[in-house]
């Protein structure tokens, strides 16, 4: 029997999974316990009314870039062959470029590390694809899923006791599961209710995004420079972190921007108007852009979010547990958060379709083993990224140097550059 999304009824409300979150990590997570066999009740407010699909050349902000893994969890979920291939763009090269000096880049001398799908014998690196787009085809599949009721509503009140917890929705609905997940955000609502500490570190950076048309083809190539940190301007003002311009391909003639940029520096590209932007980004790079991609034309207004490294203390609790932004935040230089958070739920569907049936789903020697089996991933890949970002921070000509060598050095293994292929594609 197919249940729709109508409030689940009184007898319905004992469940062996909930899900606060309706995010790309919160559905999937959802779908994919209720294909296992569970009975799971998903909590997230539905947008007011069905969002149309975009028309051709209209871009939305948010862009992720999905690797192998979560291709193959979209494949395991029935979800990839539903997402229209007119709104996917594969990656098949990617370039990155050191902060050398603006004269070398103006003469086309860029010596760029070159990761390429051909060379690693993979047929992509990556899946370019909108954020609303994945969610539309999600919120589909969770409709026809008979094991999923999805309660359109925020949860007010969590309690535990020892045989499961209570979740009290803002309408007065009472649901008892035996393990409540929260995919609810950086903010998480869940993770505050538990009490559970996190370790943050604020970039003092925003994301600046923006969708542009491009004269001339992208070749399927994503982009990336490091342009390291903006001079100071005042003797007392803060070293200001290396900034970071990343170009990623959409179908088309079209790519979407991810410039990390210095707050102030942010507010300034989120003031122009779309021409001066572009010229902002045409000359960011040392005219790299302009040489890669011609003259661009913006087509989405730009938007910023903060950026921040985070991570909660505890993964798990009894009755409870963390996935995607709500356990762990990372810089977006490497494109990762995303797959990092659709990693957390294969492994928690594995540790779900592989428990003792003499465990509960909230029991804590069982989430452990989630928490245990997600923390090489993270900590390498947060290692990684934080570590780029402050090696292109620090100023001054002798860090360039060596920086801008080791780049050209990874550069010349063959087979390093796969390892870290390897490493990305999850």
């Amino acid at each position: 029997m197919i249940r729709s999304h109508a409030p689940a009824r009184p007898n319905s409300s004992q469940f062996q999974i909930a899900v606060v979150g309706g995010g790309i990590v919160g559905k999937a997570c959802a779908l994919l316990l209720a294909q296992q066999g569970m009975q799971v009740a998903l909590v997230a407010p539905r947008p007011p009314g069905a969002a149309a699909a975009p028309g051709e050349g209209e871009w939305g902000s948010r862009i992720y870039a999905f690797s192998a893994s979560s291709q193959a969890l979209f494949e395991r979920l029935r979800v990839w062959e539903a997402l229209d291939p007119a709104r996917i763009q594969p990656v098949r090269d990617m370039r990155v470029f050191g902060d050398a000096s603006a004269a070398d880049a103006a003469a086309g001398i860029d010596g760029d590390l070159h990761f390429s799908a051909y060379a690693a014998a993979v047929p992509q690196l990556a899946w370019i694809i909108e954020s609303d787009h994945v969610e539309r085809v999600l919120d589909t599949a969770l409709r026809f899923q008979p094991q999923l009721h999805w309660f359109d509503d925020s949860a007010s009140a969590f309690d535990r006791d020892d045989d499961g917890a209570t979740l009290t929705l803002a309408g007065g609905t009472r649901l008892r599961a035996a393990c409540v997940i929260g995919a609810d955000g950086a903010r998480s609502w869940l993770r505050g209710q538990c009490h559970i500490p996190v370790s943050t570190r604020r970039y003092r950076q925003l994301g600046v995004v923006a969708n542009f048309h491009c004269e001339q083809p992208h070749h399927d190539t994503a982009s990336q420079w490091f342009l390291g940190p903006l001079p100071k301007l005042m003797a007392d003002e803060e070293p200001a972190n290396g900034e970071i311009l990343a170009m990623l391909p959409l179908p088309g003639p079209y790519l979407s921007m991810v410039w990390s940029a210095d707050e102030a520096h942010a507010r300034e590209l989120l003031a122009l108007p779309p021409e001066a932007l572009c010229a902002a980004v045409a000359e960011a790079a040392g005219g790299a852009v302009g040489r890669r991609f011609g003259a661009l034309r913006c087509v989405t207004p730009a938007q910023g979010f903060p950026l921040v490294l985070q991570r909660a203390e505890q993964f798990v609790q009894p009755h409870m547990a963390l996935v995607g932004d709500a356990a762990h935040v990372v810089h977006p230089l490497a494109g990762q958060g995303v797959n990092l958070g659709l990693r957390d739920v294969v492994e928690l569907g594995r540790v779900m379709a592989d428990k003792e049936t003499f465990r509960g789903e909230g029991d804590l020697r069982l989430l452990r083993r989630y928490e245990r089996a997600r923390a090489t991933d993270l900590l390498s890949l947060t290692v990684a990224t934080d570590g780029l970002h402050r090696l292109f921070s620090l100023p001054g000509s002798l860090p360039a140097l060596v920086r801008n060598a080791g780049m050209r050095a990874v550069g010349s293994q063959p087979l390093l550059k796969r390892f870290l292929i390897g490493r990305a594609l999850g």
